[in-house]
């Protein structure tokens, strides 16, 4: 699973035009100055995603086939990463430049985004490809170009566990 990040996205706060950027710290609770790590995201405190991430490949489809482009940051996602297939990153850990993210769950599109983005359609468009949510695990600086690196699955497997256990006791 190679992939690269593409684009970089920021807003300071819940309603503010995204911003984008070439590199950034990935910091405890989010992305350095972003609104969901300053507490100032539209739905801080109930709904956070530390770093949100929407494949490049997706905002492709959508421009194909809603007529509708994203290119400005209207998605709303952090993180636009290119070659990587975002639901293998979920319930686990993968590594950006300098920092450790994990997948926690995925990122349906909203209305709000539709309202600040002021395109109409833009949340159906969004529907079963919004992206993922990942916590900030180790904190570190990454850019565009930065290689995107799976480490290792956190889903809990009770079979590989039971196995592992009936291996050990059958060794003493």
């Amino acid at each position: 699973m190679a992939g690269q990040v593409e684009q970089l996205w920021t807003a300071a706060e819940g309603s503010a035009p995204m911003e984008s950027v070439d590199r950034i710290d990935a910091v405890t609770g989010g992305l350095a100055g972003d609104r969901y790590q300053r507490g100032t995201g539209y739905y801080s405190p109930f709904d956070v995603c530390e770093v949100t991430f929407v494949a490049g490949e997706a905002l492709d489809r959508i421009r194909r086939e809603a007529g509708l482009d994203l290119s400005g940051g209207e998605h709303r996602r952090n993180v636009v990463p290119r070659g990587v297939d975002l639901s293998e990153l979920l319930d686990a850990r993968f590594r950006v430049g300098g920092a450790t993210f994990e997948g926690t769950r995925p990122r349906p599109p909203c209305r709000h985004v539709e309202q600040v983005a002021e395109l109409d359609g833009l949340m159906a468009a969004l529907r079963d490809r919004g992206g993922i949510c990942a916590d900030v695990i180790d904190p570190g600086e990454f850019g565009v170009g930065d290689e995107i690196e799976h480490l290792e699955d956190t889903s809990f497997d009770g079979d590989g566990l039971a196995a592992a256990i009936r291996k050990r006791e059958s060794q003493r």
